[in-house]
């Protein structure tokens, strides 16, 4: 199995740290490549950075059409570009705030998430609502730390996010804890240890979702809003998006 994880910005060290944690929660058998645009946002902070991230994506998931990928993980939590991915392949296509959403909801009655900055902690609650989980999260938090601090003062930024935890845990009555951002992937356990509380993080919850897609045999429907792009001409940069055609 191939699972082609991608980073929608265009920072290299966050995509190494999604592909690490994302190999060591892999089963045997299972290969995870891990990719980034080459243009692009080097972090995703705004809705103007998604949708910029978004065509990105889309060309790595055009990419691994090619290279017959067997499903799909966007690495961000604003799930940039999703459905649009969707429409791409028949394939798999998990985005990470989705698949914690789901997980978290398994595994206690109510969550909090704690990410990066209060801005996109609106993006967040627009997800929430748009999946159906609102009424399972009690509170989004930030710890108001810039997405490229995770790798740059990984230390500094360990600290306040933990700090976070440890106020939605007494603060919020939730019996799990959310990570709202693609570059804490390799944090989940060091924050449980410290916080008592069961942390789920979306890149390694994708990973064994698609993993169990795969398994089942279940791809992306092709009826409906998700079929694949009609062919059309494009224009200017976008001209290779003309006569889109399924590479399978």
């Amino acid at each position: 199995m191939h699972i082609r994880i991608i980073n929608p910005n265009t920072s290299a060290e966050m995509t190494a740290t999604i592909g690490e944690a994302a190999s060591r929660i892999a089963s045997p058998g299972t290969r995870v490549s891990a990719r980034h645009p080459d243009h692009g946002p080097v972090s995703i902070e705004s809705h103007f950075d998604e949708a910029i991230s978004a065509v990105g994506v889309l060309e790595e998931v055009m990419a691994g059409e090619r290279e017959g990928a067997d499903a799909y993980v966007i690495a961000c939590f604003g799930d940039p570009g999703l459905l649009a991915a969707r429409e791409l392949t028949r394939a798999p296509v998990i985005g990470i705030a989705e698949a914690a959403f789901h997980l978290a909801t398994l595994i206690s009655t109510r969550f909090s998430i704690v990410t990066t900055l209060g801005r996109t902690g609106i993006i967040a609650e627009h997800l929430l609502d748009q999946y159906g989980f609102s009424h399972h999260c009690r509170r989004v938090r930030a710890a108001e730390i810039p997405v490229l601090d995770l790798e740059e003062n990984g230390d500094a930024a360990l600290v306040r996010i933990i700090d976070e935890c440890r106020r939605a845990r007494d603060e919020d009555n939730i019996g799990a804890i959310v990570l709202g951002c693609g570059g804490m992937a390799d944090l989940t356990d060091t924050i449980s240890h410290e916080v008592g509380l069961p942390v789920v993080e979306g890149v390694t919850a994708a990973i064994k979702l698609t993993e169990a897609l795969v398994g089942l045999g279940l791809g992306t429907s092709k009826h409906g809003d998700l079929a694949f792009p009609r062919p059309k001409p494009f224009t200017g940069r976008f001209e290779g998006f003309s006569q889109l055609t399924p590479a399978r």
